[in-house]
């Protein structure tokens, strides 16, 4: 009746080798918002995700900076991304999301920042237990570790394409009832100005007969 007992302290040393930030910004017109992550080890893996979720073309700039003020990655007008990086010198990485493109719109983005430790966890020793099976049992939990994030991954993607096609969809039914609208007041127009000429001309007709 070990199995149980190795499970949960394999499982609680996987997941405690991590660290991560899940949140989700309003980014204001003409606003720069940075985060921070840190890290105590070097060679440390940062994953770091963000996806636009509403607001404008679905765009933003951002911006990874190192505890040197080197530039480790950027880009401009970028709808989502999913990057991992190793951290060769421990100290605070910044994370920055511009927004100084747009002049009214705001950005919902949505990221996650995840420093993780990839030491390899060596489980104790105990009297009885059979190194093929834990070492069998360590891999099937990595793998199914592994098979956890693909699926956090893909929610997060199908998510993000939720959230644009409902924003396409709102903004399409916002465009249908301002036409709608428009084409009523021309028509209210028409039927005031077909209103106006027959008077007219019936006011002309009856001055000419007298």
């Amino acid at each position: 009746m070990q199995l149980p007992v190795l499970t949960f302290g394999l499982l609680a040393c996987l997941f405690s080798q991590a660290l991560a930030t899940a949140l989700t910004y309003k980014l204001a017109a003409n606003e720069k918002a940075c985060f921070y992550a840190l890290t105590t080890n070097r060679g440390e893996k940062i994953a770091f995700y963000f996806a636009v979720q509403s607001g404008g073309s679905f765009d933003v700039d951002y911006e990874v900076t190192g505890p040197g003020g080197k530039i480790i990655m950027q880009g401009e007008k970028e709808r989502q991304g999913d990057f991992v990086f190793t951290a060769n010198e421990p100290g605070e990485y910044k994370f920055c999301f511009n927004n100084e493109m747009s002049t009214f719109a705001e950005k919902m983005v949505d990221f996650e920042i995840a420093v993780e430790n990839e030491a390899h966890v060596n489980l104790p020793a105990k009297k009885g237990s059979d190194p093929a099976l834990t070492a069998s049992l360590e891999e099937s939990l990595l793998k199914l570790s592994g098979q956890l994030s693909t699926i956090t991954r893909n929610q997060k993607y199908f998510r993000t394409r939720e959230n644009r096609n409902f924003s396409t969809v709102r903004s399409t039914e916002s465009r249908i009832i301002n036409f709608s609208l428009i084409q009523c007041a021309l028509i209210i127009c028409m039927g005031a100005l077909q209103v106006f000429i027959v008077r007219f001309f019936f006011q002309g007709a009856r001055k000419g007969y007298v």
